[in-house]
């Protein structure tokens, strides 16, 4: 399991022209579900996200989380973070998740940062989505799961091998 965690000041989720999902000043959450990966990676993955310091503090530290100022998070399912780009020009989508596996995943990711004490709403799974947002900073975060990043999952996009 892999999210991109994005602190951003506001994000937006469309389908078909339709708004499905938005959030304030808070976080996008982007969540690619692998092969393997059991409902644990998504409580340990959302817990973290949750308690992630990375809204500044009285001093601008970032030492601040989502949950401590009452932020919101617009969680996206996006397979392709799970692909695996490394060997020839398309990327192999083996490493990905079944989708209704996928899906059973990204839901309860959401009810977990929910359970944390982080409003969260979501895209639609499966659906062709357009995302909107304007992220604060720039201030990006990939988190992997098991924590390290795991022999399933291929290293971030533009990474070394």
């Amino acid at each position: 399991m892999r999210v991109v965690v994005q602190r951003v000041n506001y994000a937006r989720v469309r389908v078909a022209r339709e708004l499905v999902g938005q959030t304030g000043p808070g976080l996008l959450v982007l969540l690619g579900v692998a092969r393997g990966d059991g409902p644990e990676d998504a409580r340990r993955l959302a817990s973290r996200v949750a308690h992630l310091r990375c809204f500044a503090d009285a001093t601008g530290r970032m030492n601040r989380s989502a949950r401590e100022l009452a932020r919101s998070a617009l969680l996206v399912s996006q397979f392709t973070l799970v692909a695996d780009p490394r060997k020839g020009r398309r990327p192999s989508f083996d490493p990905a998740a079944e989708p209704a596996l996928a899906e059973r995943r990204c839901r309860l990711f959401v009810e977990e940062l929910e359970a944390s004490g982080v409003p969260a709403a979501s895209g639609r799974f499966g659906a062709y989505m357009q995302v909107e947002l304007e992220n604060d900073g720039p201030v990006t975060f990939v988190l992997d799961a098991p924590e390290g990043g795991g022999a399933s999952l291929p290293p971030p996009t533009g990474s070394a091998s």
